[in-house]
């Protein structure tokens, strides 16, 4: 059995003029040489904002890793820039609550001049990586809902060093050169593709003995690029408020993660970066003093002076000059206090008892009820006023169907020692439907999603957001209105404009039947929806939509010929014709999975060279168990993103 987890982290970098956002306590780190008569001149700088994010899973609740620096290559050779270095002791990011949201690790002064690449340096020690599994994961997972996996049973690949200082590096070409000025508004995104069938593998032996979950750093990492920064939805932040600003519109936190795996009473890592917040002058903070049970909103902060030296945790957005304003602060003494705020995707909703259950990190279910006085947020920092205000209230938000499994939420919750607990306000981060697309006409689309618990099913009719309606910019800044759409192989070619709609309905046409208990392989994709669009005041509808690839089972192949070949998945009935690109920058991407003495080794096989392309041959003409990741096409076949072959154990079926 091959176990593979669907979603997208995003390593994003926005660069920008934001001096008022703070400095950072790290300084980049260059090699350069100067005159010992005459002093280097002053160095010019911008500040660069380091962020990390990633999209949505239903198998697990818990991807921790240990981000240990960041660096950019300057462009025509030189001394790699570090942007950011991790504080000590390393704090743990979990992808999985980044679904489409961005963390900030911190804002970073970074020489003036041009970038063409990033190196991530990651922590590959085995305890370094944190799986758990979400509560209720697919059918047929590799590992029991809610468990924990073993290091004994985690290899990350491509490692370097020795002990228990393992490293590995990512590394990213960028789609165009990231240029630093002083006075430039810039954004990089870099993607850590979870998404990418080679990430993380877990390989269950067909002859028997453990699942070992392979890691797979290199490789699932691309540039996409961000040309907004108001329209980054930032994760809640944690830290310690160190002053608040003379003139009363801002505070100074000092970064806080919380341990991971959480502890109890949680417990705080301190970062190594100050971030400067602003109070909303215009739309009011929505301000929460937990340890007093009161809630007020402030323009500034000229009546919180003794907000010094308290724990907070943050709901801000981005500015277009780069600067941070905060939508809602929940203040403590306490760090437990501000972060015992169950944040997860949704589980469960019944409106019938007006429970919500959220999945946290720990992998397990929380119970929230709604009330009459329960506030739903829904983040969109692009529009403050809509990023400040309640888009609904109470059980009647909920028999509405307006919240569905899957949605990441933050909550918090009345009284942490209620019974159960009580929902003060859940702030939708990431709206997002997703399953087989299908009955996508002008107007919008069908998704049906089944669940493992029959009763989270739904089959969910979505409209596409209005043709007028402003969506963000292209990939050369130019605004774009109305519904986009892209290929999960192919980020950077966003399909925009009059003929979006007309693209979409005919890239989701396609379908691939293998017969028996496999049948038809649907198109299958996500889409992020907008709240209160005039295509459904007062609902949802679609802003844009990734289409994935279907995760086929495990099948024999017959040998290759002319960029196809033929395989009969397992426990189907008919073979289907799979279609293999060898053109450099769209080809497909092979894997040789290798078990052998316990050790999964997971090798990239390039076959854009003809080295690469012989051994994908002559393991489909051996017969190699195969596994296929692909978009079905309207001649029925299946267009190949992902090939694995399989040698050494092989997996069971």
């Amino acid at each position: 059995m091959l176990s593979t987890r669907y979603g997208l982290v995003m390593v994003s970098m926005a660069a920008a003029l934001v001096a008022a956002c703070g400095g950072g306590s790290s300084s980049p780190s260059t090699t350069s040489t100067t005159s010992t008569t005459q002093p280097p001149p002053p160095a010019k700088n911008g500040n660069v904002a380091m962020l990390v994010s990633d999209a949505s899973t239903e198998d697990w609740a818990t991807i921790g890793v240990k981000i240990l620096s960041i660096a950019l290559v300057p462009q025509g050779g030189g001394s790699n820039v570090t942007v950011y270095t991790a504080p000590t002791p390393v704090p743990v990011t979990n992808l999985v609550e980044l679904d489409q949201i961005a963390e900030l690790l911190g804002n970073v002064s970074v020489p003036v001049g041009t970038y063409t690449s990033a190196v991530l340096t990651i922590s590959a020690n085995p305890t370094d990586i944190l799986l758990t599994v979400a509560p209720d994961p697919e059918v047929g997972f590799a590992a029991a809902a809610g468990s924990t996996i073993a290091s004994t049973d985690i290899q990350v690949q491509h490692t370097q060093g020795s002990g228990s200082s393992l490293t590995t590096a990512a590394s990213v070409n960028f789609v165009s050169p990231l240029v630093v000025t002083t006075t430039s508004n810039n954004a990089l995104d870099l993607e850590f593709d979870l998404s990418h069938p080679a990430f993380l593998i877990g390989h269950v032996p067909a002859g028997g003995g453990s699942t070992i979950w392979a890691v797979n750093f290199e490789g699932p990492v691309r540039h996409h690029p961000l040309r907004d920064v108001r329209r980054l939805v930032l994760r809640h932040m944690y830290g310690d408020v160190s002053s608040i600003s003379s003139d009363n519109t801002s505070i100074t936190i000092a970064k806080e993660y919380p341990t991971e795996p959480p502890v109890n009473p949680e417990t705080a890592v301190m970062g190594s970066q100050s971030v400067q917040i602003l109070a909303d002058a215009t739309n009011g903070t929505i301000f929460y003093d937990m340890d007093a049970g009161t809630r007020t909103v402030i323009e500034n902060f000229s009546t919180e002076a003794s907000l010094v030296g308290k724990n907070v945790r943050v709901a801000a957005r981005y500015q277009e000059n780069g600067t941070l304003v905060a939508t809602r602060i929940w203040a403590s003494s306490e760090f437990n206090t501000v972060w015992l705020s169950p944040e997860g995707h949704v589980l469960h909703v019944n409106d019938t008892t007006n429970v919500v259950i959220v999945a946290n990190e720990m992998g397990r279910p929380v119970a929230l009820t709604v009330n009459a006085g329960t506030q739903f947020f829904f983040r969109e920092p692009q529009n403050p006023a809509v990023d400040s205000a309640p888009i609904g209230m109470g059980p009647a938000f909920l028999a509405a169907h307006n919240l569905v499994r899957g949605f990441k939420i933050h909550a918090t919750v009345v009284n942490v020692l209620d019974t159960p607990l009580v929902a003060q306000s859940i702030d939708i981060e990431t709206a997002a439907y997703d399953g087989a697309i299908s009955a996508a006409d002008m107007t919008g689309f069908t998704y049906t999603h089944n669940f493992r618990t029959l009763s989270d099913d739904y089959v969910y009719t979505l409209d596409y957001i209005a043709a007028a309606s402003a969506n963000g910019t292209d990939n050369h800044g130019n605004p774009i209105k109305g519904y986009v759409w892209w290929n999960f192989a192919y980020p950077t070619l966003l399909t925009s404009g009059p003929d979006a709609i007309s693209d979409f309905i005919a890239a989701t046409d396609g379908s691939v039947n293998f017969g028996g208990i496999v049948g038809v392989v649907p198109s299958l994709g996500v889409s992020y929806a907008t709240w209160n669009d005039p295509a459904n005041a007062g609902g949802w509808a679609a802003a844009a939509t990734v289409l994935l690839p279907a995760n086929v089972p495990l099948g024999v192949p017959t040998a290759l010929a002319d960029n196809a070949f033929s395989m009969t998945a397992l426990g189907g009935t008919m073979p289907v014709t799979v279609d293999v690109s060898t053109t450099t920058g769209s080809a497909t991407l092979v894997y040789q999975v290798d078990r052998t003495n316990g050790i999964v080794t997971v090798s990239p096989i390039d076959i854009t060279t003809s080295t690469g392309l012989n051994d994908l041959s002559n393991a489909l003409a051996a017969g190699a168990l195969t596994k296929v990741f692909g978009v079905p096409q309207a001649n029925a076949n299946l267009k190949a993103y992902v090939i694995a072959y399989f040698t050494g154990d092989l997996p069971a079926l």
